[in-house]
C-alpha cells in the first residue's frame, strides 16, 4: 500500500470520527457544554505552544487555557441560569489580571508581545467558541432556556457543505486565485460553487425546519441568509488562521487529528463564522422587534 492511499485513509477515519463525534456531541445540551469546553482548551493549549516558539514571546499556557475554559463556562452558565449575571465573570477577570500583572515579575525579553499574543488567545479562540452557546440556548421571554440544536449544528453542516464545494468546484474549474498570498490554493470558482451549495442546503434545511406546527425562528429567507454569513466570515476564518500559520512559519498549527492537522486547522473557519452567526441573529431580532413596535405604535395611533 502507497504512502499516499494510507494518507487518504488516515484522513477519511479520522473526518468520519470528526463529524460523529462533533454531531453527536452537539445534539445533547450538556454534551455540547462539555466538547466545546474541551476543543476551546485544547486549541488555547495548542495556540499557546505556537506563540511561545515565537523569539521573546512567553505566554503562560496553563493558566492562559484555564481561563479561556472558565470564560466559555461562564457564557454557558449565562444562558442557562441569567440570574447569575456578571459576578460569574469575576473570576476570569482576575485572572486576566494576574496575567497582565504577572508580567512586571516574570523579567521577559519583551513583555508587550507576551501580552499581546495572551490577549489575542482569548478573543481568538475563547470569546467565539464561547458563542456557541447563545446559539445553542435560547432564552424565552419569561425567562426559560429551549436548546436548539439545530443552530449550532448548522453552522458546521455549512461550514462543511462549504469546504466540500469548494474543493471540488475549484478542482474542476478554478482558475482565478482568491487570496494567492494567502492561501495560493483557493480559488474563486471554488469559493463561489461551495457558497452557491450551501445555500441551497439551508434552504433544504429552512423548509423542513419550518414544517409542522411549530416553525424555527428562522424562516427559509433568514436560513439562507445565515448560509451567507458563513460561507463569508468562514472563508475568512479559515484565511486568518492561514495567515497566522505563514506568520508563525508553520504548515499545520497541530498533529492531534491525523490527517487534518491541528484544532486550530479544524476550527478555523468556525472562530469568525460562530460569532458572525450570533450577530446576524441579533440583527434579525432587533429589526423584528422594531417592526413590531411599529406595528402596535401604528395599531393604537
Amino acid at each position: 500500500m502507497s504512502d499516499k492511499l494510507k494518507n487518504l485513509i488516515v484522513r477519511a477515519v479520522t473526518g468520519v470520527f470528526f463529524v460523529t463525534v462533533m454531531v453527536l456531541g452537539i445534539l445533547h445540551p450538556h454534551a455540547l457544554i462539555a466538547l466545546f469546553a474541551l476543543i476551546t482548551g485544547l486549541s488555547i493549549w495548542e495556540y499557546t505552544g505556537l506563540v511561545n516558539n515565537i523569539k521573546g514571546v512567553k505566554v503562560n499556557r496553563f493558566i492562559s487555557t484555564i481561563a479561556g475554559v472558565y470564560f466559555f463556562l461562564s457564557v454557558a452558565g449565562l444562558r442557562l441560569t441569567p440570574v447569575e449575571g456578571f459576578v460569574i465573570f469575576v473570576p476570569y477577570i482576575l485572572t486576566i489580571l494576574y496575567l497582565l500583572v504577572s508580567e512586571l515579575y516574570l523579567k521577559n525579553e519583551n513583555p508587550i508581545n507576551s501580552w499581546a499574543y495572551t490577549m489575542l488567545g482569548q478573543m481568538y479562540i475563547a470569546l467565539p467558541f464561547s458563542m456557541i452557546n447563545v446559539l445553542a440556548f435560547q432564552q424565552g421571554e419569561m425567562g426559560q432556556v429551549t436548546f436548539d440544536f439545530l443552530l449550532p449544528l448548522s453552522i458546521f453542516i455549512f461550514l462543511w457543505t462549504n469546504d466540500t464545494g469548494a474543493y471540488l468546484c475549484g478542482s474542476l474549474f478554478g482558475k482565478h486565485k482568491l487570496f494567492p498570498r494567502i492561501s495560493p490554493k483557493k480559488s474563486w470558482e471554488g469559493s463561489i460553487g461551495g457558497g452557491i451549495l450551501v445555500l441551497i442546503v439551508a434552504g433544504v434545511i429552512g423548509y423542513f425546519a419550518n414544517i409542522g406546527a411549530t416553525p424555527h425562528m428562522l424562516s427559509i429567507p433568514a436560513w439562507v441568509g445565515l448560509g451567507l454569513v458563513v460561507v463569508v466570515f468562514g472563508t475568512w476564518g479559515d484565511l486568518v488562521e492561514s495567515l497566522l500559520k505563514r506568520t508563525l512559519g508553520v504548515k499545520d498549527s497541530g498533529n492531534i487529528l491525523p490527517g487534518h492537522g491541528g484544532m486550530l486547522d479544524r476550527f478555523d473557519s468556525s472562530l469568525l463564522a460562530i460569532p458572525a452567526a450570533v450577530v446576524y441573529l441579533y440583527t434579525l431580532t432587533f429589526f423584528r422587534s422594531e417592526e413590531h413596535t411599529s406595528e402596535l405604535q401604528s395599531h393604537y395611533s
